[in-house]
C-alpha cells in the first residue's frame, strides 16, 4: 500500500493539465461551432460526458503498470481484429463508412481504439525482437501485424486512420533502431503505394484527391466549397479574432462540419493567430511531455509506448491543421482532444493514460 502510494509523487500534473485544458477548449468550442442549431445541441453535453469519461480513463490507466499490456497484447490484438471484421460486416453507416457499431445508444468506433492499442502491441512486438530489428523476418512480422488491422480499416473505407497506423508502425521502428538506410528503402518502395491502391479507393476518397489536387477543375462543381471556407475563416480571423461565439463563417453557418473536420477553422476564425498559436503551442507541449517520458521509461517497451502516442498526436495534429489550410487533402483526421468525437477523445485520453504509467514507474521502488 506504502509503495503503491509512492509511486504517484512522479504523476505528471502538467501532462493532465494540459490535455484537461484542450478538452475543455474542445467543448467550449463545439458550443459555438455548432451556433445554436437545435439539431446539435445534444453534442455539447455529450463531448463533455465523454472528457469525463476520458479524464476518469486517464487515472485508471496510470493506475495500471503498463507492463500488463504486454502480457495481453495477444488478445488484445484478437480483439480489435474482431471488432473492426464486425464493423465492416454489421457496422453503422456515416457519411458513405461504415465505421461504428451501436451499443445501446452510445456509438462506437473501433478503429480509434484500435490506434491506440496498436501502439501498445507493436511496441511489445518491438520491445521482445530490439537486438534483432533488422532481420528481415522481424521487420517482415512488425509490418504484418499492423498489415492486418490497417486493411480491416482501410476497407470501411477510412484511409486517414489506415495510414495513421502506417505512420505509427514507421515512426515506431525507427526509434526501436531501424537502421536509416533501410526505412530509406522502404519508404521508397512505400512511395508507389498511392498508385497500386488507387482503384481500390471509395469515390469520395477519390474526389477528396482529385479536388485537391486540380482544385479549379473541382471548384465548378462545388468540391472545393468547404475548403474555401475554412480558408476564409481563418483569414479573417486576423490577430485575435472576431470573438467567441461572433465568427460570422461560423455562426451564419458558411463553414460546414465545423465541430469536427474543421474545427481549427472554427478557432481561428473567432480567436485569430493568437488563439490559434496558443492551442498549437499547447499541443506540442502534450507531444514534448510524451517525448519526455519515453527518455524517463525504465524498458523499451515503456519507451516505444511514449513515443507512439506522441507521433500519433503529432501526425493527427499536423495533418488536420494542414488540411484546414489546404496544404494536405481533406481527410477525417480529427484534431485530437478538440474535435467532436466521443470515442476519439476517450481513447486520446486513455493514451495519455498510458504515458501515464510509464512516468509512475519510471524509477524502481526501495522496498
Amino acid at each position: 500500500m506504502r509503495s503503491s502510494a509512492r509511486i504517484w509523487r512522479h504523476f505528471d500534473v502538467w501532462l493532465l493539465a494540459a490535455v484537461a485544458v484542450l478538452s475543455i477548449a474542445g467543448i467550449a468550442m463545439i458550443r459555438s461551432a455548432i451556433g445554436g442549431n437545435e439539431n446539435l445541441a445534444e453534442l455539447v453535453p455529450r463531448q463533455a460526458i465523454y472528457a469525463g469519461i476520458g479524464l476518469l480513463a486517464v487515472l485508471v490507466a496510470a493506475a495500471i503498470d503498463y507492463r500488463l499490456w504486454a502480457a495481453l497484447a495477444r488478445p488484445i490484438y484478437l480483439l480489435i481484429l474482431i471488432a473492426l471484421a464486425i464493423v465492416l460486416i454489421a457496422g453503422f453507416v456515416g457519411f458513405g463508412a461504415a465505421r461504428w457499431f451501436s451499443v445501446g445508444i452510445v456509438l462506437i468506433q473501433p478503429s480509434e481504439l484500435a490506434r491506440i492499442f496498436m501502439i501498445v502491441i507493436l511496441a511489445s512486438y518491438l520491445a521482445r525482437h530490439l537486438d534483432e530489428l533488422n532481420r528481415p523476418r522481424i521487420l517482415l512480422g512488425s509490418s504484418l501485424v499492423i498489415l492486418l488491422p490497417a486493411v480491416l480499416v482501410f476497407f470501411q473505407p477510412d484511409l486517414s486512420t489506415a495510414v495513421d497506423l502506417g505512420v505509427v508502425w514507421l515512426s515506431l521502428i525507427w526509434a526501436a533502431g531501424l537502421r536509416p538506410s533501410r526505412l530509406a528503402a522502404m519508404l521508397g518502395v512505400g512511395s508507389v503505394l498511392p498508385v497500386a491502391i488507387w482503384p481500390l479507393l471509395a469515390e469520395y476518397q477519390r474526389s477528396r484527391l482529385l479536388t485537391f489536387l486540380l482544385p479549379e477543375a473541382a471548384a465548378q462543381y462545388g468540391e472545393t466549397y468547404n475548403v474555401n471556407q475554412a480558408l476564409i475563416a481563418i483569414g479573417s480571423g486576423g490577430l485575435v479574432g472576431q470573438g467567441y461565439g461572433q465568427g460570422t463563417q461560423v455562426q451564419l453557418r458558411f463553414l460546414k462540419v465545423r465541430h469536427t473536420d474543421f474545427i481549427f477553422s472554427s478557432l481561428a476564425h473567432e480567436f485569430g493567430w493568437v488563439g490559434s498559436i496558443l492551442v498549437l503551442l499547447l499541443i506540442m507541449f502534450v507531444v514534448y511531455r510524451c517525448l519526455r517520458a519515453a527518455r524517463m521509461a525504465r524498458d523499451p517497451f515503456g519507451a516505444l509506448i511514449c513515443y507512439g502516442v506522441a507521433i500519433m498526436i503529432l501526425f493527427q495534429s499536423s495533418f488536420n491543421v494542414a488540411m484546414n489550410l489546404k496544404l494536405l487533402p481533406v481527410s477525417g483526421l480529427p484534431l485530437p482532444f478538440l474535435s467532436y468525437g466521443g470515442s476519439s477523445l476517450v481513447a486520446n485520453l486513455f493514451a495519455i493514460g498510458l504515458v501515464e504509467s510509464v512516468i509512475l514507474r519510471h524509477k524502481r521502488l526501495d522496498l
